[in-house]
């Protein structure tokens, strides 16, 4: 798959190493909470605007149906949501 026309293909290469350099220093085993605040510490190390926990109103058709929370928001671009979990599965 060609990811080079990707939208905001910069952004989301700073946040996948960030996640990589927090993965490489604190393993695996911690619950969600934990890779959250590690995130939103490199990612502001990195000079990125982000946001915890950012309410974010969803829309169809025009009409509000419901709120989203999204774990980050970087650069008010890319929302990060993050999974601790053993394996993926169907649901992920």
């Amino acid at each position: 798959m060609n990811y080079d026309n990707f939208k905001h293909k910069d952004l989301t290469e700073k946040i996948i190493k960030a996640f990589y350099k927090i993965y490489n220093t604190l393993g695996f085993g911690f619950l969600e909470k934990v890779y959250e605040n590690a995130m939103f510490i490199e990612l502001r190390n990195m000079g990125l605007f982000v946001e915890k926990q950012r309410r974010v109103k969803v829309f169809y058709e025009g009409n509000l149906v419901g709120d989203y929370c999204a774990d980050l928001a970087v650069e008010e671009k890319v929302i990060v949501e993050l999974k601790a979990a053993e394996a993926l599965c169907e649901d992920h």
